[in-house]
């Protein structure tokens, strides 16, 4: 049993439209204290070239839950900027927009003394996230 007294939160997200990690996408940590509480916004960082954010700040002592806010669209547009003229355009063509999901939102609660690490699998037109190790 662990004697901390906040949680600690990590992040990694693979790119599954590419089958590899998805490096430079901005990540913001939120948490509040209390389901009726607001949130906090605690600070932020970006993927490295691994697809992981292990310098996200730790959460204030009392944090009941966290929130992970990932900038999806910024990262995409910028893919497809790179990307060869003859690859498949990453666009949503009903709306014309660079992806579905423009950002990515998960909140979670958390338990003082617990890691949190929180896997996003991302594509242009979905996601899924799960509770790692």
């Amino acid at each position: 049993m662990s004697t901390e007294t906040t949680a600690s939160v990590s992040t990694h997200i693979l790119d599954t439209s590419a089958g590899r990690p998805a490096g430079g996408v901005a990540v913001r940590l939120l948490a509040r204290s209390g389901r009726e509480a607001g949130w906090q916004a605690l600070g932020g960082s970006s993927t490295d070239a691994d697809g992981r954010c292990k310098d996200l700040p730790a959460p204030p002592e009392g944090t009941t839950h966290v929130r992970l806010e990932f900038d999806t669209e910024t990262y995409f547009a910028k893919k497809q900027a790179a990307a060869q003229q003859d690859a498949p355009a990453l666009r949503d063509s009903e709306n014309g927009r660079p992806v579905f999901f423009p950002e990515v939102t998960i909140a979670f609660a958390v338990v003082p003394g617990e890691h949190y690490h929180v896997p996003l699998l991302l594509n242009p037109f979905g996601y899924s996230v799960y509770r790692g190790s």
